[in-house]
């Protein structure tokens, strides 16, 4: 092919292998930022006019729903922003911030958006879907055991994809722009072909699948020909392959309202035809930022239409388009390139936000000056995370990405099947309560003894918590595997699966929430010696502590085992159970905001901690616990085991004062660098780094016009502050802002 002519390597000609391609024709950059540009006329023009179009949102919460066509690759006209000074073109609609209807995962949840903003769904379009259409909440619904029902309402199990679309997977969307829309049609049509024993559902089911992912592509081909594109062959350049990735993205975008729709990893892809265009002096140093700047713009304006109850729990109307950037090819070689400094630029030149949800893929190895501009950038903006290159490479390769969050998948062989969490300070509680909810009363967990007497013993509790564990792990496994099987039947995401291999390898993403409050539980109970308050019901309602007692966040292994060791019971637990499709369980520390709300629904606990008062997120010490400085407190995190059993991620969200990491920028810069290494040397995970002072979010929470862009981050991804609920300002700004290193 001619757009080939220029390309090194044999085997991705042969068979679809985009890091093949990498591998042969990048070029890794290891001098400093010096090179970059600033904004362009044009990217100043779009990003004007879309600046107003957010300001009024921000009022509104929603601009404008189209309640006349339903979700779909091809179901809606082009849309434009500023049509001749747009370099990378499409929108979700017809206009930019126009939400898209999405009844497939399920029609209440969209009536409950709608109403929310004072919209209506055209009544022939609901009327039709209703009588010929099943949806994947239905089926879900239909197919629920009383257990599942019972834990669901008590919110034990937290956060299930029940009733929306269930994102986190990522399609290889590179694929569209190397090979061309018909090359990988006829690939997935030999797929096909070779599927002639047909003596298992599992092979009628892939068929069909197969099927519908072809169908996608050819819709594919149609939408972006209404732009004016043929993407039936690769791309001749860098500014058709970075359009016709974003055209692949585009069409999930449409299909689908996963509750994550990360985009993978193409800042080294892009960076092959960048430099190549200039090296042919057919590109700039300035249209090549242009050509960044303007794919990141498209990125920020991907939306989705949620209830507010969903909004309440994922806070900051978040789509977690997940751009993962930098990390090695091997232990001496980085995949930096310039363009790694080209999307991290885009935060200078249009500004800070949420989205895309930039995360910096870490080694100590890395280039000294992609740290220090990552770090630097970091400290300015609050937008970027970093996760562990060396702990995840060795697991999955060198070509991965990270899905919602922090969850690695392998580019295009890998796909996810998410499962929010297990409420697991709710588990502990039930092991004190006999089964029944703290708050409501319900026997949920049958075959449970109440512990008995004024005082907790610490081998009692810990039978009784491991009793109600395998029981809840067992309800967990089932909600999931019913979820899964069901959205697969009515809620397919056949756009991004049609740039995934046709046998992937299924991953299961299971969690936990609240493990510094049950870690130090249980160290309060062997430690501080625990009284117990019963209400007139013989339910726990308060606890007094009479003794200190070491808390996790400290780095006092007396309290992070414990934290280790109950992370390592549940994924054992875990491991018991079949899963849909053989999926391997993974398991993370991941909370979102939904940490908030976690505690509305959660009594008081034996750590000290009162009724309803927040979580901490993800795998953090509790709010104000971790006293013994920043190191302290990231190495008590470091210690969770991510290859033995959290490979779904351990996500650690840190706020430092800028006075504590140096004087000015660059020893600020320095010195995150070296946390950064340090951290990341000591095998931990994720980091997510707010540089600010507490009075800051304070001001900003009071006086909020003041700070109308003000992004920080929060557990593994960054919200615009403004839009998160009071309560959530407030559980942000009770964190620890540590003062000393």
């Amino acid at each position: 092919m001619e757009a080939w002519s220029n390309f090194k390597g044999t085997k991705w000609k042969k068979e679809i292998d985009v890091s093949d391609f990498i591998q042969n024709n990048y070029k890794e950059y290891t001098d400093d930022d010096s090179f970059l540009k600033g904004i362009s006329k044009k990217t100043s023009k779009v990003w004007d006019k879309c600046k107003k179009l957010l300001a009024k949102e921000a009022i509104s919460g929603v601009l404008d729903v189209d309640t006349f066509n339903m979700s779909g690759i091809d179901s809606f006209n082009p849309g434009y922003i500023s049509r001749k000074d747009e370099v990378i073109v499409g929108l979700q609609t017809d206009e930019p911030l126009k939400r898209i209807v999405n009844p497939y995962g399920g029609l209440r949840m969209v009536e409950k958006s709608l109403e929310a903003y004072g919209y209506h769904l055209d009544q022939d379009l609901e009327n039709k879907f209703k009588e010929f259409r099943k949806t994947h909440n239905d089926g879900v619904f239909d197919a629920y055991t009383s257990d599942i029902r019972l834990a669901r309402h008590n919110h034990l199990i937290t956060g299930l994809p029940d009733a929306y679309g269930r994102g986190r997977i990522i399609g290889d969307y590179r694929r569209l722009a190397l090979y061309g829309i018909d090359f990988l049609i006829d690939k997935k049509k030999e797929d096909l072909d070779k599927l002639t024993d047909i003596t298992s559902t599992d092979v009628i089911q892939l068929r069909e699948d197969i099927k519908e992912q072809i169908k996608a592509l050819n819709d594919i081909k149609k939408m972006a020909s209404r732009y004016g594109y043929d993407i039936s062959k690769p791309a001749m350049n860098a500014k058709e392959a970075i359009q016709w990735t974003y055209f692949a993205y585009l069409a999930a975008a449409k299909q689908n309202n996963g509750a994550a729709t990360s985009i993978g990893r193409n800042t080294t892809f892009f960076d092959i035809y960048i430099e190549n265009d200039i090296q042919k002096g057919i590109l700039t140093e300035e249209a090549a930022q242009e050509l960044i700047d303007q794919y990141v713009i498209k990125l920020r304006l991907i939306r989705h239409l949620r209830t507010p109850e969903y909004n309440e729990l994922f806070a900051g109307d978040p789509t977690w388009v997940t751009e993962s950037i930098g990390g090695m090819l091997d232990s001496s070689k980085s995949l930096v390139t310039k363009t790694s400094f080209r999307i991290l630029n885009s935060l200078n030149n249009i500004g800070e936000a949420a989205e895309p949800n930039l995360t910096v893929l870490w080694s100590k190895n890395l280039p000294v000056n992609f740290k220090k501009f990552a770090s630097k950038m970091s400290i300015k903006t609050h937008t970027l995370q970093f996760e562990n290159d060396d702990i995840m490479r060795p697991l999955y390769g060198n070509d991965y990405a990270i899905s919602c969050c922090v969850s690695a998948l392998i580019e295009g062989h890998q796909s996810q099947f998410f499962g929010a969490r297990i409420n697991f300070v709710k588990v502990l509680l039930y092991a004190l309560n006999g089964g029944r909810d703290e708050l409501t009363g319900e026997l949920v967990i049958d075959g449970i003894d109440p512990i008995e007497g004024e005082y907790l013993d610490c081998e009692t509790v810990l039978k009784q918590f491991e009793k109600v564990l395998k029981k809840t792990v067992k309800i967990y496994v089932d909600s999931l595997n019913i979820i899964h099987y069901m959205h697969d039947k009515y809620a397919y995401e056949s756009s991004q699966m049609a740039f995934i291999d046709t046998k992937p390898e299924y991953l299961m993403a299971f969690g936990l929430a609240g493990i510094s409050i049950v870690a130090d539980s249980f160290s309060a109970i062997q430690y501080g010696h625990v009284r117990v308050k019963r209400d007139e019901r013989g339910i726990t309602n308060a606890f007094d502590i009479e003794f200190d007692y070491p808390r996790y966040g400290n780095n006092d292994n007396r309290v992070d085992s414990v934290a280790v060791n109950l992370v390592k019971r549940v994924y054992k637990e875990l491991k018991k159970y079949p899963l849909y499709k053989d999926a391997i369980p993974t398991l993370s520390l991941l909370t979102i905001t939904s940490n908030v709300v976690y505690g509305k629904h959660t009594g008081a606990t034996p750590d000290g901690r009162k009724s309803k008062v927040p979580f901490a997120p993800g795998a953090n010490p509790t709010q104000g616990a971790d006293i013994s400085g920043a190191l302290a407190s990231l190495s008590s995190v470091a210690k969770i085991p991510y290859k033995d059993c959290c490979q779904d991620g351990i996500s650690n969200t840190f706020s430092i004062v800028p006075s504590s990491l140096g004087n000015d920028e660059v020893a600020r810069t320095e010195n995150l660098v070296k946390i950064l290494d340090g951290y990341f040397g000591s095998g931990a995970h994720h980091l997510n780094v707010n540089v600010m002072d507490k009075n800051l979010l304070i001001d900003a929470m009071n006086n909020p016009n003041k700070y109308p862009n003000l992004t920080i981050r929060v557990s593994g991804y960054a919200v615009n502050f403004n839009k998160l609920t009071k309560e959530q300002k407030e559980e942000v700004i009770s964190r620890t802002f540590h003062e000393k290193i």
